[in-house]
């Protein structure tokens, strides 16, 4: 049966999936799909990755058949997931809500992967920053898939294998040197349903649970808020890219929150996000003060011209007060 390898990685990610496609055998007997955080930029990654790969490498088109023996990565500004027609399996594009600030994100992949495939999923996550595939990786072991992740000593940025080996318990945690190798093996075995995972006996596919399902449901654009009563609670927050109520995951993790209308963010980052939001407020507020701080300057120099002694005792007071503020200000945001 055929297996799908899936992989994720961030900052330090070229040279990370380089060494890994380059220890592809030819032969590989699996389909390769990879998930690189580049946002909506022009990627080159595939023309990279195929100068040292045995295997063709492209961005993955909507409705793309996954045949064993290919690499397809994520392209600019969309989010990659697999889904099921008519028995075969297809890469599907979407433009949906970003993940973790991001899109393409690497969860989608992962948990669309783990949800649909209807053979074992290899999962592997690679260096970068935060924790965008730790949930994914979570989603894969769930439904019986194959979890590998780079020994954080061993990648340029530690943080997304630091989070997964944190979170999840994974089968292998390996140099570089060695996943290549390691997802060629795992290729090459036959499939087999781990006994006692997800439902039922050996021989069958765990299935997804309702929070994976959901979740799969938002990149496509058609979840709603009743979906979000299912599997999560209100959380009083607010959401970093619409600025609607967020929503806290049941019984997920890493803990993670959702909007209705789709944005999904990791504690850890909407809190790195809350701090933007918090940064960019005061640099609004010292403009605003700026800008007063000026006006009450010309209403000062208007009281002396008409030798009004009060009010321009009173603007002259004012303005000592807008300065201090400015240089409390300046102090808060220089730290």
């Amino acid at each position: 049966m055929q297996k799908l390898i899936v992989i994720g990685a961030s900052a330090g990610g070229v040279n990370a999936l380089t060494s890994v496609t380059s220890a592809l055998p030819a032969n590989l007997r699996a389909t390769v799909l990879i998930v690189m955080h580049i946002g909506a930029r022009r990627s080159l990654l595939p023309e990279i990755l195929q100068k040292l790969c045995p295997l063709p490498v492209k961005h993955a088109e909507d409705c793309l058949p996954l045949l064993p023996g290919q690499v397809l990565i994520a392209p600019p500004d969309r989010h990659l997931t697999v889904e099921i027609h008519d028995g075969q399996p297809r890469a599907r594009l979407w433009r949906g809500p970003k993940e973790h600030y991001t899109r393409p994100a690497i969860d989608p992949l992962f948990r669309s992967a783990a949800a649909a495939f209807d053979g074992l999923v290899i999962a592997a996550i690679l260096t970068g920053y935060l924790d965008d595939g730790t949930a994914g990786l979570h989603a894969v072991k769930t439904c019986g898939g194959y979890a590998i992740v780079q020994d954080p000593k061993d990648a340029q940025v530690p943080d997304m294998p630091a989070s997964a080996l944190s979170y999840v318990t994974v089968d292998n945690v390996l140099p570089l040197c060695e996943i290549g190798p390691m997802l060629t093996a795992l290729a090459a075995h036959a499939p087999q349903w781990p006994a006692g995972a997800g439902v039922g006996a050996a021989d069958r596919k765990p299935q997804p649970p309702e929070w994976m399902r959901v979740e799969n449901r938002y990149v496509r654009g058609v979840g709603d808020i009743e979906d979000l009563q299912r599997i999560g609670i209100p959380s009083g927050y607010t959401c970093p890219e619409c600025n609607g109520a967020l929503w806290k995951l049941n019984d997920v993790i890493p803990p993670r929150f959702r909007c209705h209308t789709g944005h999904s963010f990791s504690a850890r980052v909407l809190a790195e996000l809350q701090d933007d939001t918090v940064e960019a407020a005061l640099w609004s507020s010292l403009r605003a003060l700026q800008e007063k701080a000026r006006m009450v300057q010309e209403l000062f120099e208007d009281a002396a011209v008409l030798q009004d002694p009060e009010s321009k005792e009173r603007h002259r007071q004012h303005a000592l007060k807008l300065q201090a503020d400015i240089a409390t200000l300046h102090a808060l945001l220089s730290k």
